[in-house]
């Protein structure tokens, strides 16, 4: 496809912003192969696709620009890119230092969320064995004092 065509999809199709970041990858190589994007390339977009709506358009850049494998190119990168792929402005240390950053608090969450969901489950384990103690005794208790 030629990055310099409107893409076949009607605006009144992309209702959300990440059916908007479907296309942008489709349309453009810089955004599926998460090559660092040339900062205002918002503008370099709504050139081209006049038809999309902005409301749609930040926040899908900003889930792309947000993801892992956006980071990850970011904090690897000597360049940011235009739509073409031409290369625009240098990524700076303080740029790479950012995404390494977002990076690290992004796994430490994750990391943390996960040790929050094992200790959940391990209180919820701990629990149903304690209830099915107090049941057994209660059923020890009641077989033994229980009239026959």
């Amino acid at each position: 496809m030629d990055n310099t065509t409107p893409n076949q999809t009607a605006p009144a199709e992309i209702r959300s912003a990440k059916e908007m970041l479907k296309v942008l990858r489709a349309a453009f190589p810089v955004f599926a192969e998460f090559k660092p994007l040339a900062i205002g390339i918002d503008k370099q977009v709504m050139a081209i696709h006049p038809e999309f709506e902005k409301k749609l358009l930040r926040p899908a850049m900003g889930f792309h620009t947000r993801s892992i494998s956006y980071l990850k190119a970011m904090q690897n990168a000597s360049n940011r890119f235009n739509l073409d792929g031409t290369p625009a402005d240098p990524v700076t240390a303080e740029q790479r230092d950012h995404a390494a950053q977002q990076l690290r608090e992004h796994f430490k969450a994750g990391a943390e969320k996960r040790r929050a969901e094992k200790a959940a489950a391990e209180a919820a384990a701990a629990e149903a064995a304690a209830e099915a103690e107090r049941t057994r005794k209660l059923e020890a208790l009641a077989s033994k004092f229980g009239r026959k």
